[in-house]
């Protein structure tokens, strides 16, 4: 067992794993309650995403009806672009529940236990660049287990970064400050090439050929994505016109532009909110990180102790939770993974009491100050130096 006195807190390695008990207990507890309720909700979830999806599609394709070609009272370049993004974001939201509430979830395996073969961890394949085997690999293995450990979780800093005075300062930090934004704005097509076995080949510790099969099956993921939004659905809107387009004035380019934009948007939309959700629930002020030595032999009850000191919340109601993928409980994510992630809410409080009792802090706050104090130090660690967390900050 390691030391206590490696780890940033003031208990011994009895009370350590007495905090573990009582955190499995609430987790156990909470598995314990799961049963027609919860599959109602994911039911639910998943038939609204659906009606976003078609409404969505449907408010793009007929904003066309409104070119100006048409020449009748509503047409006009203003209620074009006006349902164009309207559609957008009602498209972008769908994305958003997709990919957070029900994607992630779902391939944690946390509705694995309704033992229904179309909603299951083995067999789901989400609206993402990032195939659902790789993700799963690089997250639930790679980043779950070895959360914060720096050499071991490969989600720290996402190799471009740097998000904690444990890694050593070079020049090539400089620009993450301009990195935070382009991963902001790219990350659906960052994740997917988010693999340890990539960044081997830019450190020159394997060759490009020892990864080409693993980097057909992400093209081949990718060339899916890319030809479902900025191809099919384009070129379906063409085909609508098309008939249109013999007796109106309407630029048929311009349509299939138009709709590959308003993919653009969504999409876009969607990688910059969980970008959000993300950086929020690992790299905010007072979140810790970890050495390999400090984690080596860990105990259960240490493996809890650095879900805790490693993640952060932030606050919100339902419809937050939600939209998050109730990553903005990234504390009880952390702790009970393969938990439904509507009982994270239900387990918080517990969770937030036990870690009082035992004088731990519970990182939570709104989600302006999170992003923001990730944003600070973001521009500070861009720098040599920088501060670890001290112990209790929250």
């Amino acid at each position: 067992m390691s030391s206590v006195k490696s780890l940033p807190v003031n208990l011994t390695d009895a009370q350590i794993e007495e905090f573990g008990r009582e955190i499995d207990e609430i987790g156990r507890a909470a598995k314990a309650k799961r049963g027609a309720q919860d599959r109602r909700y994911l039911l639910r979830i998943i038939r609204i995403q659906i009606m976003l999806s078609i409404v969505g599609r449907a408010i793009i394709l007929g904003s066309f009806f409104f070119l100006p070609g048409f020449e009748h009272q509503f047409s006009g370049a203003v209620y074009v672009l006006s349902c164009l993004a309207i559609g957008a974001i009602v498209l972008g939201f769908a994305k958003i529940l997709q990919t957070m509430e029900i994607g992630h979830n779902v391939l944690h395996g946390q509705w694995d236990w309704m033992n229904d073969p179309k909603i299951n961890s083995k067999t789901w394949e989400w609206d993402f660049m990032s195939p659902s085997d790789r993700w799963q690999n690089s997250h639930n293995v790679s980043h779950h287990y070895w959360t914060n450990v720096l050499g071991k979780d490969i989600d720290i800093g996402y190799q471009v970064m740097r998000v904690t005075p444990l890694q050593a300062w070079s020049m090539k930090y400089l620009p993450q400050p301009l990195y935070f934004i382009l991963l902001m704005m790219f990350f659906e097509t960052a994740i997917a090439f988010h693999e340890k076995e990539i960044f081997d080949v830019i450190e020159r510790r394997k060759k490009l050929k020892d990864i080409k099969p693993l980097l057909g099956h992400i093209f081949r993921k990718v060339w899916i994505q890319v030809r479902k939004d900025y191809l099919y659905w384009p070129a379906i809107a063409v085909l609508l016109m098309l008939p249109f387009s013999l007796h109106y004035d309407i630029i048929l380019f311009g349509v299939f532009v138009l709709v590959y934009l308003a993919n653009l948007l969504a999409n876009t939309m969607r990688s910059a909110w969980a970008f959000i959700c993300v950086f929020c629930g690992h790299f905010p002020e007072g979140v810790h990180n970890f050495t390999e030595e400090q984690v080596q032999d860990e105990s259960r009850g240490q493996w809890y102790l650095r879900q805790l000191l490693g993640s952060a919340n932030f606050n919100g109601g339902p419809l937050m939770h939600v939209i998050s993928g109730n990553v903005s409980l990234q504390i009880e994510h952390h702790l009970f993974p393969d938990l439904c992630s509507n009982r994270y809410a239900e387990v918080a409080p517990q969770v937030k009491a036990v870690a009082e009792k035992y004088g731990l802090p519970y990182n939570t706050a709104s989600i302006w100050r999170q992003f923001g104090s990730t944003w600070s130090k973001n521009l500070r660690l861009a720098f040599p130096g920088g501060k670890l967390p001290s112990y209790g900050t929250s």
